[in-house]
């Protein structure tokens, strides 16, 4: 099992670049109060069939031809759960992916959130072909990383250059603090 939601997160991620998305959305909510966290990762991609998605669960199912087995969404699912919290995937085929976790973040068994802005920061320079649309929430406050918007200030700079991944991880370290200093 992954150490880390944000691994997870990554992981997932990775699932939708392997299915063509063109963008991705990664919501990530904190409500304190209700000792929750939400994490939704939704794309674009090819999407599943409803077989699809009642095998993908199965950590022994996969649809990558380099190893036998599939383990990214089951983790995924197990670690929401062992939480008491919920997991939830829906998929249409030429449609995309939609797949939501909640966890409960005062169970015994729920791992942290990890280092998210890495994560973050890692699928945009990495994949720098793809849009991503990153929304971070604690309780009331939010702040939003729109690639979309970033590649139009940007004029054709991509984003794995030097001195733009760097505003990159300084943008979302420097909200993530904002956010979580209130």
């Amino acid at each position: 099992m992954l150490t880390e939601i944000s691994l997870n997160v990554l992981d997932i991620a990775q699932n939708s670049i392997s299915a063509d998305a063109s963008l991705i959305t990664i919501l990530v909510e904190t409500l304190s109060k209700e000792h929750l966290l939400k994490v939704q990762i939704r794309d674009n991609g090819r999407g599943m069939t409803k077989e699809v998605v009642n095998s993908v669960i199965d950590p022994f199912f996969t649809t990558r031809t380099t190893r036998s087995v599939g383990l990214g969404v089951p983790f995924f699912k197990q670690a929401a759960e062992c939480t008491e919290g919920t997991f939830d995937l829906e998929s249409m085929p030429g449609e995309g992916t939609d797949i939501q976790a909640v966890f409960h973040t005062d169970h015994i068994d729920c791992m942290p959130l990890g280092d998210i802005n890495s994560t973050i920061h890692s699928l945009i320079t990495m994949n720098t072909a793809i849009d991503f649309y990153y929304e971070r929430k604690v309780d009331e406050k939010s702040f939003v990383l729109d690639t979309r918007e970033v590649r139009q200030m940007l004029g054709g700079i991509p984003f794995d250059v030097p001195d733009v991944s760097l505003f990159l991880k300084n943008y979302l370290e420097e909200n993530e603090a904002e956010l979580l200093n209130a």
